[in-house]
């Protein structure tokens, strides 16, 4: 397939979900014609991780397909980001099975435990940091290290791209370990950059704000209760305080990773990118 992506291969995380920026990251990615690995969890593995808030297996494999059917090749691997083994063996799948690693998107995420501060608990916030901000540092390492390797002949670099948040820049009630975990994704991408800069790979986060996918809709019901609002009102008021209009899309943090992936951001690093429709300005 051609495209601006051609020849270069993607994993995308937490990409297992119909309706998740995950599947729509891997959607524009192989529409700009990379090679795709899909990556979830697979199945519940313990109260931190219900069924109702991950990409099952099943659900993966038909995303697949349907990326499959826009002429690229792609493949997807069960992945728990919270295990480094898990992780490093899914970089190696990528280049096992497609020739090489080119982008990584650390989308895998926990935004479902959500409580007032003082009900959070250790194991609260030990699940929501587990996997916002060490999955990340693990795929963000187990990336680095393939991208390094394929530079030694002939400088091929290489983009790794975290989903952070509006809550990488700006404080949200009952969401600790959310905040802490995005904010946190911050200072990775700074101080990674530093170092990958010179084996030509970049590092950035993408900050989207509010978007209504299948955890964006519980997130929709859990804070319109707490506000006691429905959750029309809750969503245009929503709407009302974005300079835009309206809330986001998949797309639009879609379409914001593949303008880092184009080889014209080449030159873009260390950076926490919003994509917040005005709503987030710094």
């Amino acid at each position: 397939m051609s495209g601006v992506l051609a020849g270069k291969v993607a994993v995308i995380t937490g990409s297992g979900r119909r309706g998740g920026l995950g599947e729509a990251i891997a959607v524009r990615l192989a529409r700009e014609g990379a090679s795709i690995v899909l990556s979830d969890i697979g199945s519940s593995r313990d109260q931190a991780t219900p069924e109702s808030m991950i990409g099952a297996s099943a659900e993966m494999q038909a995303i697949a397909h349907d990326i499959a059917a826009l002429g690229v090749q792609v493949s997807s691997q069960i992945c728990d980001v919270r295990r480094w083994d898990e992780v490093d063996s899914l970089a190696e799948h990528a280049v096992a099975a497609h020739g090489g690693l080119d982008i990584w998107v650390n989308n895998a995420g926990i935004g479902y435990i959500m409580k007032p501060l003082m009900e959070v608990s250790p194991e609260d916030w030990g699940a929501v940091i587990d996997v916002n901000l060490t999955g990340a540092f693990y795929g963000l390492r187990a990336a680095a290290a393939r991208m390094i390797a394929q530079g030694r002949d002939g400088r091929r670099g290489g983009r790794i791209i975290n989903i952070a948040s509006q809550a990488a820049k700006s404080g949200f009630p009952c969401a600790q370990a959310y905040t802490a975990s995005k904010h946190g994704l911050v200072g990775l991408a700074r101080s990674a950059a530093i170092e990958l800069g010179a084996h030509g790979i970049t590092v950035n986060n993408v900050c989207p704000n509010h978007v209504t996918t299948g955890l964006g809709a519980w997130q929709n019901a859990y804070f319109a209760e707490r506000q006691g609002k429905s959750v029309d009102q809750y969503l245009a008021d929503m709407a009302a305080r974005i300079p835009m209009g309206r809330p986001g899309l998949a797309t639009d943090t879609a379409n914001a990773v593949a303008f880092l992936c184009h080889p014209a951001s080449g030159y873009i690093t260390a950076e926490s990118m919003n994509v917040s429709g005005g709503e987030e300005p710094h």
